[in-house]
C-alpha cells in the first residue's frame, strides 16, 4: 500500500498547501468571523455598509446570507474536513500543492464575484462554486475507488446533490424566485444534517470512549438506517414541500426521537469536563432539539424560521468549530487536549444558536438587540479560531511529515 506519510521525505510544498483542512478551515473561519457582521450592518445600518446599492441589484441579501453562509463557510469546512479526512480513510493521497490551490481558488472566487459591485452575469460564480464542490467529489471518488472503499462512497455523491442543490439555488436567484430559495435553504440545512448523522454517529461516539476511556457503546444499525432514510426524507421535503403539514410534523418529530435516542447512548454526562467532547456533544443535541422544537411550532411559520438557526447555528456551526480546532491539532501532530483554550468559543456558539432563535421568538419587541448579540458572539467564537489556529495552519507539522 502507498506510503503517504514517510518522515524521510521532505515536503517543500508551503504548508498552507499541504493539505485540504488547511486553507479550507481557515479560509470557511475568518468567512464566518467577517460576513455575518457584514450582514447586520448591511440589513441594519445600511448608511455603513460597505456593500452599497449597486451590491444588492446584482444579489439580493435575504439570498446572498443564507447562500455564502451555507455554500461558502459550510461546505469549505466539509470539503476540507472530507478532502483531509480520505487520505486517512484510505491510505491514497488526497489535493496537496498546486492541484488543492486551485480549487480552493474555486472556492474563493465563487465568494469574491458574488461580492464584487460589478456587471458580472450569475453564471461565474456558479461556475466557479460548481467546480469547487465537482473537483472535491472528483478526489473523494478517486481515492475512494482505488481502495473499493465502499462504505464512504456516498460522501463523493452527497457533494454531486450538493452540487445541484447550489445550482438550484442560482437559478432561484437569476429568477429572482425567493419562495423557492427558501426551500432550498431547508432542504441544504437538512443536508448537512444528513452529513452530520452520518459522520457525527462515527466520531463523537468514537471521541468519547476514548477519551474517557469506557467502551464505545455498539451502533444500533437499524437506528442509524432509519436516521439516515428520515433525513433524506426531510431533504426532499424541505425543497419540495411536498407534504402536507401533519406529514411534516410527524417526520419532523419522528427524527427528533430517534436522533435523542441515539445521543443519549453516546455518554454525554462524562464528556461535562472535556470542552473538545462536549462541545460535539451539545452541537448534536441541538439537531433533536430543533426538530423538535419546529414540530411543535409547524403552524408558525415566523418561529420556524427562526428555530431553523437552532440548527444552523448550534448544530452546523457548532460542529464546525468543534470538530476543524480538534482536527488542526490532530492533524498538526499536536495533542488535541492541550490545545487553544477553545470553551470559550464553544460557549459563545451557543449561546449565539439561543439569542438567533429561541429569545427573539420569547422578548420579540427587542428582536433586533438578539441579533446583533447573536452576531456578537458567532463572530467573536470563530475570530477566536482564526486567531488562535492561523499561526498551526499556516506552518509545518510539529512532528516534521507531510500534511
Amino acid at each position: 500500500m502507498l506510503n503517504i506519510d514517510d518522515p524521510k521525505v521532505v515536503d517543500k510544498t508551503p504548508a498552507i498547501w499541504r493539505l485540504g483542512f488547511r486553507p479550507f478551515f481557515l479560509g470557511g473561519a475568518l468567512l464566518a468571523a467577517l460576513y455575518v457582521p457584514l450582514w447586520l450592518v448591511t440589513w441594519y445600518l445600511p448608511e455603513m455598509s460597505l456593500l452599497r446599492s449597486q451590491f444588492w441589484v446584482k444579489v439580493v441579501p435575504l439570498w446572498w446570507h443564507p447562500h455564502e453562509l451555507l455554500f461558502g463557510f459550510a461546505m469549505a469546512i466539509v470539503c476540507g474536513f472530507l478532502l483531509t479526512s480520505v487520505q486517512t480513510w484510505t491510505n491514497q493521497p488526497s489535493l496537496k500543492g498546486w492541484p488543492l490551490a486551485i480549487v480552493f481558488a474555486c472556492w474563493l472566487l465563487a465568494r469574491v464575484f458574488l461580492l464584487a459591485p460589478l456587471e458580472l452575469p450569475v453564471w461565474l460564480p456558479a461556475l466557479f462554486d460548481s467546480l469547487f464542490l465537482l473537483l472535491s467529489a472528483a478526489k473523494l471518488w478517486t481515492c475512494i475507488y482505488r481502495v473499493k472503499q465502499w462504505r464512504n462512497i456516498g460522501f463523493p455523491i452527497m457533494l454531486l446533490v450538493a452540487t445541484g442543490i447550489n445550482l438550484l439555488s442560482y437559478y432561484a436567484l437569476s429568477q429572482r424566485d425567493f419562495v423557492l430559495s427558501h426551500h432550498i435553504w431547508q432542504g441544504m440545512l437538512w443536508w448537512l444534517g444528513l452529513l452530520i448523522t452520518i459522520v457525527g454517529g462515527r466520531v463523537i461516539p468514537f471521541f468519547t470512549a476514548v477519551r474517557i476511556k469506557q467502551p464505545k457503546p455498539e451502533p444500533i444499525q437499524a437506528l442509524d438506517l432509519s436516521l439516515i432514510g428520515l433525513m433524506i426524507l426531510l431533504i426532499i421535503q424541505g425543497i419540495t414541500q411536498y407534504l402536507p403539514l401533519g406529514a411534516e410534523q410527524a417526520l419532523l418529530a419522528m427524527t427528533a426521537l430517534a436522533h435523542l435516542l441515539r445521543w443519549s447512548r453516546w455518554l454525554p454526562h462524562k464528556t461535562l469536563k472535556e470542552p473538545m467532547l462536549w462541545s460535539l456533544q451539545l452541537a448534536y443535541l441541538c439537531l433533536p432539539l430543533t426538530l423538535a422544537a419546529i414540530a411543535w411550532n409547524i403552524d408558525d411559520e415566523n418561529a420556524y424560521r427562526h428555530l431553523l438557526h437552532l440548527f444552523a447555528i448550534g448544530t452546523m456551526a457548532g460542529l464546525c468549530l468543534s470538530m476543524i480546532s480538534r482536527v488542526s491539532l490532530g492533524h498538526t501532530s499536536r495533542n488535541i487536549y492541550q490545545g487553544p483554550k477553545m470553551a470559550p468559543a464553544f460557549l459563545a456558539i451557543t449561546l449565539a444558536a439561543l439569542c438567533r432563535a429561541v429569545m427573539p421568538l420569547w422578548f420579540p419587541a427587542h428582536s433586533e438587540l438578539w441579533l446583533w448579540i447573536a452576531g456578537s458572539c458567532w463572530s467573536l467564537a470563530f475570530g477566536w479560531f482564526v486567531w488562535c489556529y492561523a499561526p498551526i495552519l499556516t506552518r509545518p507539522r510539529v512532528d516534521g511529515r507531510p500534511g
